[in-house]
């Protein structure tokens, strides 16, 4: 697996040509489709090491059984499979293009129930599990579902852990302190919603619960490690795991309301899990920066793993960008959430160079919008590309984690699953 650069007159054939791969290859792995390449655009290249040419009444059983792999590392390499109905007698498929990791990860990500049925189906070979989004809960601890049936069964169908999100969004969407603590006062509400779940979670097929309850009010602090607590003793006895998702703390005592009720020491040690919300720095009413710029990566990190096992801990991935107008005026501006790949095609549309910061590790872009009907309708794009995701990867295996969970799944970035797979042996 090689990085390439894209240089002023490169074309796809081209690069192809230089690293001895087909142009449809390489523009189908980097999701090019009718666009030229973009100056500073970073292609993923998969160079294979070993190849099988597919004869007559072959099946991905028979090749997987022959070259003595597997049918879903055949798909993992070869994803435009899972949506052919047949294998074509000499077409070339890719067994492998790397050594296999050493490094072992648990792979997972957020999807809603609306996802895209073509983006699920591509991104569950990639995955260990799939969280799915959300349900949430009443004040008496009554849970309120989510239509998850489609989505419990493609994962399963493609041997991936479904798990339950249990969130306290209020009946507008967003979240509440005042539901989560009407949870954390009350053992009553408590002992039904992890009835309810256990419930729930046997009869679906669900192998394990996420708990991602934010702006934890700071008087609830210590009742909300005691209910982590006791949920997990309950569930573990039921075969069910238990993560806890964490806003991105560097300090005990940090100020804020998305910080001060939570005790990273008390929920690490309470769940099987948790995932650090390693993103949304640069978010939608925020000044234009990077998603998840590497150093303030690396403070969370630094702070998590003096408080928690790394082996217990996954780092949260950002798999989108933002595109602010600019001037930026705090309070005014609103930023557009974009998919990584659908940052590059802007870049392409308005004639714009992408850029690349060092200390971030994260590419942008500045354009003007010529269709705006707001004359020099100036922009700036921040977003995530195979090099930001390396460094992030770098760290995952730096740091010894269990493994990695997108904030979110709902856009097709394809050359990051190909990534995923030179980098880990997914678990």
């Amino acid at each position: 697996m090689e990085i390439y650069l894209v240089k002023e007159g490169d074309t796809v054939n081209a690069v192809a040509d230089r690293f001895g791969v087909s142009p449809e290859r390489l523009s189908y792995d980097n999701q090019i489709n009718e666009r030229n390449l973009v100056v500073g655009e970073a292609l993923i290249i998969c160079i294979p090491n070993s190849t099988y040419i597919v004869a007559p009444g072959d099946t991905l059983s028979s090749i997987a059984a022959a070259n003595n792999t597997t049918e879903k590392n055949i798909l993992r390499h070869n994803p435009y499979l899972v949506f052919d109905s047949y294998l074509q007698a000499g077409e070339t498929i890719i067994l492998s293009c790397d050594d296999d990791p050493v490094f072992s990860a648990d792979i997972n990500g957020y999807a809603y129930p609306y996802i895209a049925r073509d983006i699920l189906y591509e991104t569950l070979l990639y995955l260990s599990s799939l969280y799915i989004f959300s349900y949430g809960f009443t004040p008496e601890g009554a849970l309120i579902p989510t239509d998850d049936a489609e989505l419990i069964s493609a994962a399963k169908a493609f041997y991936v852990d479904p798990v339950l999100v249990l969130t306290a969004l209020n009946a507008s969407g967003v979240f509440s302190n005042e539901l989560s603590h009407s949870l954390l006062i009350s053992e009553e509400a408590q002992t039904r919603i992890i009835s309810e779940l256990i419930e729930t979670m046997s009869a679906k097929g669900y192998t394990g619960v996420d708990v991602d309850f934010e702006y934890v009010l700071p008087e609830d602090r210590t009742r909300y490690v005691r209910f982590v607590e006791r949920l997990t003793a309950a569930l573990n006895e039921e075969g069910f795991q238990v993560t806890v998702a964490l806003p991105p703390k560097v300090s005990d005592d940090q100020p804020g309301t998305l910080y001060e009720g939570v005790d990273y020491e008390g929920l690490g040690n309470a769940a099987n899990k948790v995932l650090l919300m390693t993103y949304e720095w640069g978010y939608t009413y925020g000044p234009p920066m990077a998603v998840a710029p590497l150093p303030n990566v690396i403070r969370v990190l630094d702070y998590a793993v003096s408080k928690i096992d790394p082996s217990k801990i996954n780092m949260g991935i950002p798999n989108y960008g933002y595109d602010w107008p600019l001037p930026y005026i705090r309070g005014e501006t609103k930023a557009t959430s974009i998919g990584n790949a659908q940052a590059v095609s802007i870049a392409w549309e308005n004639g714009a160079d992408i850029s690349y910061d060092d200390s971030a590790q994260s590419p942008f872009f500045y354009y003007t919008d010529l269709d705006s009907p707001v004359r020099d309708a100036g922009h700036v794009v921040w977003f995530e590309d195979v090099r930001s995701f390396t460094a992030k990867y770098n760290l995952v295996q730096q740091y010894g984690f269990n493994g990695i969970g997108y904030w979110q799944l709902m856009r097709l970035f394809r050359a990051n699953w190909l990534l995923v797979l030179a980098s880990f042996q997914i678990k």
